[in-house]
């Protein structure tokens, strides 16, 4: 069974999603929706990881005891960040999209999870993936919404 290999992948960009949440939040402390909602956010990335940790053995798969309070801070993509003389502006969009595309890649992660639970017919993980993919759906339809918010008045200025 590869369940441990979509488990591992799923715990991978959990904290990766966690980890640009918390620098989101960090980098935007000034614009108040962004840095609180944001905050909220990344604890539902923390327990998700904390439920992939705990389903792992079923699985074969030991992911440890990751430090979810200081998650590695992801790597960014070349081009994704405006030069250090572009304004707050553009970077808070720049951000906002690199958000956009990571939690839409763990909403990705929890559905084939999910159809991979069906497969081999486990209530549990199937049960996990009820609880959590939702999350992803709503932290991705926020950064969404958050860019359809300030992408006209950053884009027209």
């Amino acid at each position: 069974m590869k369940i441990g290999v979509a488990l591992r992948e799923l715990y991978d960009s959990e904290s990766a999603l966690a980890g640009e949440l918390l620098r989101l939040a960090d980098r935007h402390a000034k614009e108040q929706e962004i840095h609180h909602v944001a905050q909220d956010l990344v604890r539902w990335s923390r327990e998700h990881v904390r439920e992939i940790v705990a389903a792992g053995p079923r699985y074969g798969l030991d992911l440890g005891n990751p430090d979810l309070e200081n998650p590695e801070p992801p790597t960014e993509e070349a081009g994704e960040i405006p030069g250090e003389d572009s304004g707050p502006e553009l970077l808070l969009l720049a951000d906002l999209r690199r958000l956009y595309r990571m939690a839409a890649g763990v909403s990705l992660d929890w559905d084939l999870l999910g159809q991979g639970a069906q497969v081999v017919a486990d209530p549990d993980l199937l049960a996990l993936t009820k609880r959590c993919h939702p999350q992803s759906l709503r932290q991705m339809k926020w950064a969404d919404a958050m860019l359809k918010t300030v992408s006209p008045q950053i884009l027209a200025s």
